[in-house]
C-alpha cells in the first residue's frame, strides 16, 4: 500500500470513528452481522464519506480486503472508479463478498453501469452457492429492463430451488416483471 493510499485508509476510519453509533452497531451484531468491527454507520453516512474519498482504486481495493470491518466492505464500491473494473476483478468481487449486504451495495453502485454486468450474471448463477446466486440475482435485478425474459427465468429457476437466502430477491424480480408487463399492457 502506497503511502498516501495508507494517509486516506487513516483518514477514512477516523471518518468511520467519529460518526460511530453504539447502538446501530449492537442492533447489527444481534441480528448475525459477523464483523469483528462494526462502527454502526447507515448508508446514507457512508455515501457522504465516499464522497469525500472517491474516485479511488487503489484505496478502494484496499478497503475490499478489510473483511474484517462492516463499512470497509460497504464504501469499497462506492469509490472504485466503475471504468477501471474488468470482468475477472467484479467476479471475484461479487464471489467473495461474505454478505447479501456487501453484494446490494456493490450491485446498486459499482457493478449495474458496467457493460459486462449480464455476463457476471450468467456466472454466478450456475453455483452452487447461495451467495453466489443471490449475487446474480441482485445484479439482474439492476439491469433487468435490458433482458426481462432472460432475468424472468433467472428468477423462476430460483425459486424452485427453494433456497432461504435468494427467495426474497427473486419474488422481488418476478414482481417487478409482472408490474411492468402490466404497465406495457395499459399502454
Amino acid at each position: 500500500m502506497s503511502d498516501s493510499t495508507f494517509n486516506k485508509m487513516q483518514l477514512l476510519k477516523r471518518r468511520f470513528f467519529a460518526m460511530r453509533n453504539g447502538a446501530v452497531a449492537d442492533s447489527l451484531r444481534r441480528n448475525g452481522a459477523d464483523y469483528r468491527i462494526i462502527f454502526g454507520l447507515n448508508l446514507p453516512q457512508i455515501v457522504e464519506i465516499s464522497s469525500e474519498f472517491g474516485p479511488d482504486a487503489d484505496l478502494a481495493r484496499q478497503l475490499r480486503t478489510n473483511v474484517t470491518t462492516r463499512e470497509s466492505m460497504l464504501i469499497a464500491p462506492m469509490i472504485f472508479p466503475a471504468e477501471e473494473l474488468t470482468p475477472d476483478e467484479a467476479f471475484e468481487w461479487l464471489s467473495t463478498a461474505p454478505t447479501t449486504e456487501v453484494i446490494d451495495i456493490a450491485c446498486l453502485k459499482l457493478f449495474k453501469r458496467r457493460p459486462f454486468a449480464s455476463q457476471l450474471v450468467d456466472r454466478l448463477s450456475d453455483s452452487d452457492s447461495p451467495l453466489h446466486r443471490y449475487a446474480a440475482l441482485r445484479l439482474a435485478a439492476n439491469i433487468l429492463p435490458d433482458d426481462m425474459d432472460r432475468t424472468e427465468r433467472l428468477a423462476r429457476n430460483e425459486t424452485a430451488l427453494s433456497s432461504p437466502l435468494t427467495q426474497g430477491m427473486a419474488r422481488i424480480i418476478l414482481d417487478d416483471i409482472e408490474w411492468r408487463r402490466e404497465c406495457a399492457a395499459e399502454k
